[in-house]
């Protein structure tokens, strides 16, 4: 990792961020001069009106989208200056996402849906099942191990989910609406669980969400209004 980033700048940084798409050949702006920046371990809500512009944002600080203008850094590594290839593997060795549907691949069970981004990495099968295996377990899903997608509760896919973004043990995750798709009991259990494996194994999160009661329990709750980031 060494090559790759620098160990001391922030886990994830945005500088001037901005994005702007065309509607019926007129420019509309969705995000503008967006800055931020996120420490090793710290814990961050992203919060505002639906449609302005969150998991846009989330998208462009995971490098899943190209912003029109502004950089992002991941350990002060610039992210939109790597062709798309090594973007990817940067991404992979660095970043984990939870999205508010759980996306698992439905011909594949729990334990290979954790596994499969450990084998991406062309790593041996069997130790990509033994790690899937344990954080499985880690979410209370040790009897679930061999079940496809459709067997499972809403709160155990997206236990799934959480599990497999933790499997490369990424310095940041990145969740948008984790909790949205869940009754308030699962939700609530699934953002604790979050909090919880991200604090102990000191990972920096970004979370997404519309629900206030939950991003109160984070370190910063940063609001979008305009396309811009404020701290309250």
């Amino acid at each position: 990792m060494s090559e790759m980033t620098m160990p001391d700048a922030p886990v994830l940084q945005a500088q001037g961020l901005s994005k702007v798409y065309l509607d019926a050949g007129a420019p509309l702006t969705i995000l503008e001069g967006v800055d931020l920046s996120v420490q090793a371990g710290e814990r961050v809500a992203i919060v505002g009106a639906s449609g302005s512009g969150k998991s846009t944002l989330l998208h462009l600080l995971g490098g899943l989208d190209r912003p029109s203008s502004g950089e992002v850094r991941w350990s002060g590594r610039a992210v939109f200056a790597l062709d798309e290839a090594a973007r990817g593997r940067l991404r992979n060795a660095m970043l984990g996402f939870v999205y508010q549907f759980h996306h698992l691949l439905p011909e594949f069970t729990a334990l290979e849906n954790v596994a499969l981004p450990w084998m991406i990495r062309r790593r041996p099968k069997a130790e990509a099942l033994e790690r899937a295996r344990v954080l499985l377990c880690e979410v209370g899903l040790e009897a679930r191990l061999a079940h496809f997608p459709s067997q499972l509760s809403g709160g155990e896919r997206q236990r799934v989910a959480i599990a497999r973004a933790l499997v490369t043990e990424p310095l940041c995750l990145l969740a948008d609406e984790p909790t949205g798709n869940l009754d308030r009991t699962n939700a609530e259990r699934v953002f604790e669980l979050l909090l919880s494996l991200t604090r102990t194994r000191g990972m920096a999160l970004v979370v997404v969400t519309h629900d206030e009661r939950l991003a109160a329990r984070l370190d910063r709750r940063l609001v979008l209004e305009s396309g811009r980031l404020v701290a309250v």
